[in-house]
């Protein structure tokens, strides 16, 4: 879209906010390990799948990052958190495994025990 008046760019702001807000965290929220050990492994591959699965599916979660953790040789790890039950994280994360963990996990509740790594409270 051409701006050519300021309503347009009022236009372009209002649909820019409302894209956002329609991110709002519902109290889900996935965490990617990205500290050098989790890029090297492949965690900037696995959290552009993790957006694209978000953003596919129109789920409204907070997704961020955060630096190492310490369980390097389980890298890529990520952690998902629901309200009111314990934080998973899963280590060896790949982007193929990405649409199971969003599915399984995110949408129905269901833990993949198979890459689980931790369990907190």
């Amino acid at each position: 879209m051409a701006i050519k008046s300021p309503e347009d760019l009022k236009k372009i702001k209002d649909e820019a906010l409302e894209e956002a807000t329609a991110r709002i965290n519902d109290g889900t929220q996935i965490m990617v390990g990205m500290g050098t050990c989790g890029i090297a492994a492949g965690a900037r591959e696995v959290m552009a799948a993790i957006m694209e699965e978000v953003g596919k599916r129109n789920l409204k979660i907070a997704i961020s990052w955060t630096g190492c953790i310490g369980m390097c040789e389980q890298e890529v790890l990520v952690d998902v958190i629901r309200p009111g039950e314990k934080r998973i994280t899963y280590g060896k994360v790949t982007p193929q495994v990405v649409p199971r963990i969003i599915t399984e996990h995110v949408i129905n509740g269901n833990i993949v025990e198979d890459y689980v790594v931790g369990k907190l409270d």
